[in-house]
This record gives C-alpha cells, sequence and structure tokens, in this order.
C-alpha cells in the first residue's frame, strides 16, 4: 500500500508539499487566535495594496507634468482604460460611477500584483476578500437599479421579447442567475488566484527535492509567473467588467 504525504514526511525520506499553508491568515503581532480586530498577515498586504494605489494615483499624478513620467503615464494609462471600458459598457450615464469602479480595478490589480512578491501574502485568494467586493457591488446595483427604477428594474427579470407562455419560466430563471452574480463573481477571482498560487507551492517542492534535476521545475515556475502576471491582471479586468455590466443592468432593465 502506498504510504501517505505525512507518514513519508514522518519517515524522513518522502516529498512533503503543501500548498495550501501560504493562504493561512496569521496574526502579525502575537500567537493568539485571529479575532475581529486582529492584524494579520492579509491585513498587512490589504493595506499595502491601498497605499500602492493612492501612491500611484494621487503621488504619481501630483505634478500633472506635460511630459509626464513613468508613475504619471501608468496613471494616466490605467485611468483611460478604465473610463473607456466604463462608458462602453455602461454608457455614459454610468461616468457618474467611474470614480468606485476605477478604485476597485486598481486595489484587486494591486492586491494581485503585491501577491507575485516572494514571502508575500495573496489577499485576494481569500473569498471572505472577493465576497466582500462582489456584494457591495451586487448590493450597490440592485439598491441603484430601484431608486432610479422603482418597481420598474423588476423589468430585468422579464423578457418581453420572448413567447408570452416562456415568460414566467425565463423570469424565474432570471432570478436565479440574479441572486448567483455575487457567488460567480466572488470565486471566480479567489479561484484563479488560489490555484495559481498553489501550482507555484507544488512547482517549488519539487525543485527543493530533484536536486540537479531542479532546473526543470524552476523553468516551469518561470513560465508560470509570466503567465501570472497577466493572470493578475486578466482577472482585475474581469471583476471591472463584470460590475460595469451589472451597473448597465441597473440603470437600463428593460430586455
Amino acid at each position: 500500500m502506498a504510504e501517505t504525504g505525512a507518514e513519508a514526511g514522518a519517515g524522513g525520506g518522502g516529498l512533503e508539499i503543501k500548498p495550501m499553508d501560504q493562504f493561512v491568515v496569521q496574526p502579525l503581532f502575537s500567537d493568539g487566535p485571529v479575532g475581529m480586530f486582529t492584524v494579520t498577515n492579509a491585513t498587512l498586504w490589504m493595506a499595502l495594496a491601498v497605499a500602492c494605489t493612492a501612491l500611484l494615483l494621487v503621488m504619481g499624478t501630483r505634478g500633472r507634468a506635460v511630459v509626464p513620467s513613468r508613475a504619471q503615464s501608468v496613471a494616466e494609462l490605467a485611468y483611460g482604460f478604465v473610463y473607456k471600458m466604463v462608458e462602453d459598457v455602461s454608457g455614459r450615464e454610468g461616468l457618474k460611477y467611474f470614480p468606485y469602479i476605477m478604485t476597485l480595478f486598481m486595489f484587486i490589480l494591486m492586491a494581485n500584483s503585491l501577491a507575485l512578491l516572494p514571502m508575500s501574502f495573496a489577499t485576494t485568494s481569500h473569498i471572505a476578500v472577493t465576497a466582500l467586493l462582489a456584494a457591495f457591488v451586487f448590493f450597490g446595483v440592485t439598491i441603484l437599479g430601484f431608486v432610479k427604477h422603482g418597481a420598474g428594474f423588476l423589468g430585468l427579470f422579464w423578457v418581453s421579447s420572448a413567447p408570452l407562455a416562456l415568460r414566467p419560466i425565463l423570469a424565474i430563471i432570471e432570478l436565479i442567475s440574479y441572486f448567483v452574480r455575487p457567488v460567480s463573481h466572488s470565486i471566480r477571482l479567489a479561484g484563479n488566484i488560489m490555484a495559481g498560487h498553489a501550482v507555484f507551492k507544488v512547482f517549488a517542492g519539487f525543485a527543493g527535492a530533484l536536486g540537479l534535476f531542479a532546473f526543470v521545475p524552476i523553468l516551469a515556475i518561470t513560465a508560470i509567473y509570466a503567465l501570472e502576471v497577466l493572470v493578475a491582471f486578466i482577472q482585475a479586468y474581469v471583476f471591472t467588467i463584470l460590475t460595469c455590466v451589472y451597473l448597465k443592468d441597473a440603470l437600463h432593465p428593460s430586455h
């Protein structure tokens, strides 16, 4: 019978890799349990993401030079990219909510990017973080829809272009899919970030165990790292563009 990873590690001759250990939330200044107000590694890296975003968007553009610096160029590029996204997806009416969407995009992008640093912590791999972001979007657009349209917002669930007999069935399907939105919105981001970092850990464990042949997993890690840099941006983009789609539904609920 094959020996388990724990038994192999206890015997000293096996390979034991624990890729999920890197996601454990731990207190920074004590060894006790994590409470509601405990400062943890997750708290630290979320604060760093906020600080880096502020440095880029506030300090980087403070001079507003005609010939922009690197920081100003990156900030202007990000601003223009998100502005165009909101305008194209949500329409001109959606631009009044641009500051929130821009903040959301930059926070997720910065958190994903900082998680790629050695000894860092992937805050967006935790469903508690992504679920809160998704919940703010879900409740925000739902409240906005009812405020702007009243009961007319329910037209989002009534497919008037479908045959009359099918409309009640489609309404139920639309209603279920609407309430599934925050679940898929949050799990997609957390799952992709967690999967990438878990793969890093697995290949790093192989690199430490293969001796002279460690170059093989190291090459794989290099390729995966390049992919994860792209994933860091793509996941921030996907989360943001879905937010724009949901905002469009709140502003224009009729099918």
